[in-house]
């Protein structure tokens, strides 16, 4: 991955402009360069990404007022802070099918920023995460020729379980999973993978439980219980309910439905 100094005024075929570098061409304070990209930028003929980095069209559209789109924009943030990072949550959710609402943000691992950006009318959750827990994606080409990097259909449903409370993602995703694994039977051993790689006690114990339920091959389950640690708490099946039911005492789960 580039970084910051390797690309000046074109990023892949973006056009970007540097405050230091508008100052110096037109021969005006910083200050007064900052004023004059403000001003800009309000006006929505281009697009601050950070302070002093901006984003602005190979043409200026009909009307004047202009916006990078999200993968453009998200891209465009991580590439300048030398970041890895890959879209998850409700946008990976609604691109493979599963939640046809639209999110009106995209979230984004990554290994640099955290908290909540806005470029453009783009609107980003960025969770920090270190960088091995990167990994298993899907790199998909927009149209205007951006790479956008999604978590894998496998590991978008460990995601869902694994940190279904930033994504409000349980008990759906137990039906996301059983749906994807009667189209594919084959996709069990990707999310076992991914399970064992990316996932943390909790979401192996209620993966393995769910996989048992749905008869897949007991190898795959004792790759999961290999994952495990001895314990004496139990978990809920469905974290926001009560805490009663029967327990499962194979991977110490109260099925509390």
């Amino acid at each position: 991955m580039e970084s910051s100094a390797d690309y000046g005024g074109k990023m892949r075929g973006r056009q970007v402009l540097r405050s230091d570098e508008v100052a110096e061409a037109l021969g005006i304070s910083a200050a007064q360069t900052r004023e004059l990209l403000s001003r800009l930028a309000r006006r929505r003929v281009i697009a601050r990404v950070r302070r002093g980095l901006y984003l602005l069209p190979d043409r200026i559209p009909l009307g004047g007022r202009w916006s990078p789109g999200e993968y453009l924009a998200l891209a465009t943030l991580m590439e300048d802070r030398d970041a890895h990072y890959q879209i998850c949550g409700p946008a990976a959710f609604h691109r493979y099918g599963w939640d046809e609402q639209v999110p009106n943000r995209f979230d984004a691992y990554n290994t640099a920023i955290s908290g909540e950006r806005t470029i453009g009318t783009s609107e980003f959750n960025l969770i920090k995460v270190d960088a091995q827990r990167l990994g298993d994606t899907d790199v998909v080409r927009t149209p205007d020729g951006v790479e956008a990097v999604f978590s894998s259909r496998a590991r978008s449903l460990v995601d869902a379980v694994y940190d279904w409370s930033r994504f409000g993602s349980l008990p759906r995703a137990y039906d996301w999973i059983r749906d994807e694994l009667n189209r594919d039977s084959k996709l069990a051993d990707a999310i076992v993978k991914a399970a064992v790689s990316y996932g943390n006690t909790g979401t192996v114990r209620r993966l393995g439980k769910l996989l048992e339920q749905e008869g897949v091959a007991e190898r795959l389950l004792k790759n999961l219980e290999r994952r495990l640690t001895p314990t004496s708490s139990f978990i809920a099946w469905s974290p926001r309910q009560s805490k009663r039911g029967s327990v499962d005492r194979r991977w110490e789960v109260v099925m509390n439905v």
